[in-house]
């Protein structure tokens, strides 16, 4: 048994997979990584935080070249004029890579489970619900009303597929990209982690 494990979640908007995947993380002791990347890879890359932020998964535009003016760290007078999007992608999978080989990791989204398709210790899941329950939880999160949520729902899953599929080559949320998919409005949010706890535990040999 390899005490040195990486869960990666993937997500549908309101489906709570973020909050499962914090309950995994802590139910796991493992180090929680969502938007976390992005600063690690902007330290790693010497670039700009905020370039990595506009090109990340939640942003629908990809783009074959980004043409921007970003200092790059310890050259206070070098600015870099491009850099491709498949830099920043290959960028973030480095970091993901490094922190999954030195620690336990809950990683979201951000095609993690592809970037860690060849690593042994690692289990993919993928978290989905029913529109009615996904657009209850957004209404709440953005006080917004029931078409608003169900717009910024379908908007927000064609943005994450797109990048997803982009650089995975797979299909975001089809059940072949995953090792288990579940719908988290069945059991709820407490109920869904306790679940894939148990699966963890069993797919790895890990205990609590």
């Amino acid at each position: 048994m390899n005490d040195i494990f990486s869960i990666t979640v993937g997500r549908e908007l309101g489906s709570g997979g973020r909050v499962i995947a914090k309950l995994l993380a802590e139910r796991f002791d493992c180090n929680f990584y969502d938007s976390e990347i992005l600063a690690l890879a902007a330290k790693k890359s010497g670039f700009s935080e905020k370039l990595f932020v506009d090109h990340d998964e939640h942003h629908s535009r990809l783009h074959n070249l980004i043409f921007s003016k970003v200092p790059i760290i310890g050259h206070a007078n070098y600015y870099s004029e491009q850099i491709s999007q498949g830099s920043l992608f290959q960028f973030q999978s480095e970091v993901i890579w490094h922190e999954a080989k030195e620690k336990r990791c809950v990683f979201v989204g951000r095609g993690a489970d592809y970037i860690l398709r060849k690593k042994e210790n690692k289990v993919s899941v993928f978290v989905y619900a029913d529109m009615d329950y996904k657009i209850e939880q957004v209404m709440k999160r953005r006080e917004c009303t029931a078409e608003e949520a169900r717009r910024f729902i379908v908007s927000g899953e064609k943005t994450r597929a797109k990048y997803y599929n982009y650089y995975t080559g797979q299909t975001w949320g089809a059940k072949e990209s995953y090792d288990i998919c579940i719908n988290s409005c069945r059991l709820g949010l407490e109920a869904t982690a306790d679940y894939l706890a148990e699966f963890v535990e069993k797919r790895l040999k890990v205990r609590v």
